[in-house]
């Protein structure tokens, strides 16, 4: 225990590809039930230790936690160097909680070459945990590509007929902004060195060194874009979102739950951890045309998931427009919106997570995802009917499920920064209202006038187990948010007083703005209220 005391991080990020690992030497057999268990064990092992990183961190303690520090590459001035924060804690929990569901929901939908499917699996979940811990830019970009080569591969291999297309499309995307970052990376070690004397590619070092800034094409500036290009791929932010449906709609249904789940949120914490802090100046000279961006994103996403025939590229392009949201809470820069974007980011992978799934089990009863195809399903999938129901209303945004919440807020941040973009995003929340409950209402309701719907069962024990978490997780960010509030607060003031938000655009402390009366009608009670600012 000793050893796992002080490495408990690292244990976290690993434990899955070793796991993996030794699950290749497992035999598969004719059902591949001793490797699906053997799966689902390692990423519950996985969730249960990152539930000990929950309980022993303090909120109020150092700002980040669990550091391990060893040399890697001294001549670059890299090092090994993990830890988090009440941000990158939330993160590491979501992508642990998804994990096993999505291996769990993986048992009817794959069936063939299954050690190479759940070792992906597997082994993407340490590239994402990776990139959530990392406090060095360079180890922070090698989990990042180590992401990239499994989720390449489950939609290549066990994706639909377009799948070598959707597969390429990810791949050239994401590696065109990541080679970017890298040289924006290679270029603020080198100032650390001309600054300090040392290379240098630790964050915390890099948040130090100073810049030119002050134009759109200042040193400043240039690196900002240069690493916003990568994570607005990532999140995906128009126009660069083109490659999201096609991923979507070719990879198996865990991979779907993956990408939206967790992959598309590196996007948003690239931008809180690196791209926000390194380059303050450029974040508040670039802050409109982001919001802008963050709008078009918005409407657009709806628009276009508005007329879809397929339900599971409805769900992808809705995936545009929820993100859409923390991009323009993220720029807002202040508290409200900060903190409703950290929310949203956690909400959108509990919600469309929740949707993909449940698409993937109708499309594992009848093999098609065509709207049209359906009808009058309540009738014999009252069960289903339900699930579906509440994550959409949660993707809607009702008041008191989850989604409201995150949306509250950052629409109350965006109105601080601009009323002319909250304006414009307020709109979404009444298009995405239209598209997802249209779309239920096809689906579910009416008479059933195609046969095959009538001989359609209902959710299975082990479908149960998989939706029932996540119906959990809905009601309870809905209606009792400050729980996930508490451990994040310090981490959001630290965030904003490094992008130069709260004395530049805010004009007030982080608490201050949490503590609003606005922020108190979603449930920022006592804990907020208090002045910990006194």
């Amino acid at each position: 225990m000793g050893w796992l005391d002080s490495h408990l991080l690292t244990a976290v990020i690993f434990l899955p590809l070793a796991w993996s690992l030794l699950g290749l030497l497992i035999p598969t057999g004719k059902s591949g039930a001793a490797l699906k268990a053997w799966s689902v064990l390692g990423a519950l092992a996985t969730f249960g230790l990152s539930l000990v990183l929950y309980r022993q961190y303090q909120a109020t303690g150092a700002e980040f936690q669990f550091i391990e520090k060893l040399e890697w590459i001294p001549q670059l001035g890299s090092s090994y160097h993990l830890g988090i924060d009440g941000i990158s804690l939330w993160l590491i929990i979501l992508t642990t909680f998804l994990t096993p569901l999505v291996v769990l929901g993986s048992f009817n939908g794959v069936t063939e070459k299954l050690r190479g499917y759940y070792f992906l699996l597997l082994a993407l979940e340490t590239g994402m945990l990776g990139a959530f811990a990392a406090l060095d830019t360079f180890l922070f970009y090698v989990f990042w590509e180590a992401m990239l080569l499994p989720m390449y591969f489950l939609i290549g291999i066990w994706g639909g007929k377009e799948r070598i297309y959707a597969a390429m499309k990810f791949f050239l995307y994401t590696m065109v902004g990541s080679l970017l970052m890298l040289v924006a990376i290679f270029y603020l070690a080198y100032q650390h060195k001309v600054q300090f004397g040392a290379l240098s590619t630790n964050v915390l070092d890099l948040y130090g060194v100073k810049l030119v800034g002050g134009g759109y094409l200042s040193p400043q500036s240039l690196l900002f874009l240069a690493f916003s290009l990568a994570f607005a791929i990532k999140v995906p932010l128009f126009p660069f979102h083109t490659w999201l449906p096609d991923a979507h709609v070719q990879a198996p249904t865990a991979g779907s739950v993956i990408l939206a789940g967790v992959l598309l949120k590196m996007g948003g914490y690239g931008f809180i951890r690196f791209a926000f802090p390194l380059f303050p100046q450029a974040v508040t000279q670039y802050q409109i045309p982001f919001l802008v961006l963050g709008c078009i994103a918005i409407v657009y996403g709806a628009w276009v998931a508005m007329v879809q025939p397929d339900i599971k590229k409805l769900v992808a392009y809705s995936s545009v427009s929820h993100m859409g949201y923390v991009i323009i809470g993220l720029f807002s820069l202040n508290a409200l919106g900060a903190m409703g974007s950290v929310y949203q980011m956690l909400n959108h992978g509990i919600s469309t997570g929740g949707l993909f799934l449940l698409v993937g089990m109708i499309y594992e009863r009848r093999h098609t995802r065509e709207i049209s195809e359906f009808g009058g399903i309540t009738r014999v999938m009252p069960l289903f009917a339900i699930a579906f129901m509440i994550i959409t209303l949660s993707s809607v945004a009702l008041p008191g499920t989850n989604g409201f919440v995150g949306e509250f807020l950052i629409l109350l941040g965006t109105w601080k920064a601009n009323h002319w973009a909250a304006a414009v995003a307020g709109t979404g929340v009444i298009f995405g209202a239209v598209y997802m409950l249209w779309a239920f209402q096809r689906v579910m309701f009416g008479p059933i006038k195609n046969p095959e719907n009538e001989k359609l069962s209902d959710l299975s024990f082990r479908e149960i187990v998989i939706l029932a978490p996540l119906l959990v997780l809905i009601v309870w960010m809905g209606v009792s948010p400050n729980f996930f509030f508490s451990k994040m607060e310090p981490s959001i003031q630290k965030f904003l007083e490094r992008s130069g938000a709260v004395t530049a655009v805010v004009g007030g402390g982080v608490t201050d703005e949490v503590s609003s009366s606005a922020a108190r009608a979603v449930g920022l009670d006592a804990h907020s209220e208090q002045g910990r600012s006194q």
